[in-house]
């Protein structure tokens, strides 16, 4: 009932098509690889294969793929599994017909979809998980120190003309600079470069 509220939800905008639909991500996993859609709006409780496995599967398998995960905050520490996972950002399952269509556009558009308000509820939870910190922490010298402040913006939510405002420089540049910090780092998105500033300590929970 909820995944067909969404399908009727999102089809009735003007700018985007639902391709298909599955009932589990078993199911999702093979549709995404026959229907190539531009995101992939994920639930993380399915039966015979759980969102988390079918988002590593859809990104093993495309690393373009961008993955929308829906959660709700009990659900905190597989959504952080779920962005490590290479999910490009995510979404509570209570959002607004109009928050669910811009966080799909905003998915589409290569940004990451992490609200300010929103992550930092969910990195107080993620960041009780115990990882290792010293490869993270050893990686960030690295960077140069401009490259190190737009990864702490990136961390905090803002998009690349936030953070172009915030430094005072071009929005163009902005992109140069995360395009920089993704390939030092090793890292395929802004989501994942967000959990990187927080598992090395770069920003904190509320900070």
């Amino acid at each position: 009932m909820v995944r067909e509220g969404f399908s009727v939800l999102l089809g009735a905008m003007p700018d985007i098509e639902v391709v298909g639909e599955a009932v589990d991500g078993r199911q999702a996993v093979d549709k995404v690889a026959e229907l190539h859609p531009d995101v992939v709006l994920m639930d993380i409780r399915m039966p015979e294969m759980n969102g988390l496995e079918a988002t590593r599967e859809i990104v093993a398998a495309d690393a373009d793929a961008k993955v929308l995960v829906l959660t709700t905050f009990d659900l905190d520490e597989y959504v952080y599994q779920a962005l490590r996972s290479g999910a490009s950002g995510f979404l509570l399952k209570d959002a607004s017909a109009g928050q669910l269509a811009e966080g799909v556009r905003i998915v589409a558009g290569g940004e990451a979809l992490l609200a300010p308000t929103v992550t930092k509820r969910l990195i107080s939870e993620f960041s009780k998980i115990d990882t290792p910190r010293a490869p993270t922490q050893e990686r960030v010298g690295d960077l140069t120190e401009r490259e190190t402040e737009v990864l702490v913006l990136v961390a905090q939510g803002l998009s690349n003309g936030e953070i172009a405002e915030h430094l005072v420089v071009a929005e163009s540049t902005v992109k140069t600079h995360v395009s920089r910090i993704l390939v030092k780092l090793g890292l395929r998105d802004r989501t994942q470069a967000a959990v990187f500033a927080y598992e090395a300590r770069l920003v904190t929970p509320g900070g």
